[in-house]
């Protein structure tokens, strides 16, 4: 005769089941700081910034090459935002819409990823007194200077 009291109980404790998900908190704790998701979108933007810059300062130039050494007249000694393309005033800003008619050089000037202005395109130009142009990126993350002298 069986006895009725005796059966074999299956499934987890409850005690059990809060240890398994304690460990995968931790370890999800761990993974999501090493990879640090706030810097690693830091470093995409900065890629980004990085094209930009390198366009701009091809588009420059390219458009150096055609005018016989001539940078665009707009570009100051003194580094100074560059206006967007299409952008309702351009006062305050570098104008370098020259690089942009006719989508000659570029087809429209390359805007940081976390631009706010509305005229600006959060990248800035300058030349020296032998006219070499550098391009930057002021808002670069994660301590990163993106600059670029043609």
């Amino acid at each position: 005769m069986k006895n009725l009291n005796m059966h074999k109980q299956s499934g987890f404790t409850l005690l059990e089941i809060l240890l398994v998900v304690a460990a995968i908190a931790i370890l999800a704790g761990i993974v999501i700081f090493a990879i640090n998701p706030g810097k690693q979108l830091g470093d995409t933007r900065n890629a980004q910034r990085w094209v930009d810059v390198n366009t701009i300062i091809k588009a420059i130039y390219q458009y150096s090459f055609d005018n016989n050494g001539t940078i665009p007249a707009t570009i100051q000694v003194t580094a100074t935002d560059i206006c967007r393309t299409g952008a309702s005033s351009c006062t305050g800003l570098i104008d370098l819409s020259v690089l942009t008619n006719n989508s000659k050089y570029l087809v429209a000037i390359p805007i940081d990823p976390q631009a706010t202005p509305v005229t600006s395109t959060d990248y800035q130009v300058s030349r020296d007194s032998d006219n070499r142009v550098t391009i930057s990126a002021p808002n670069a993350e994660n301590s990163e200077v993106i600059s670029i002298k043609l």
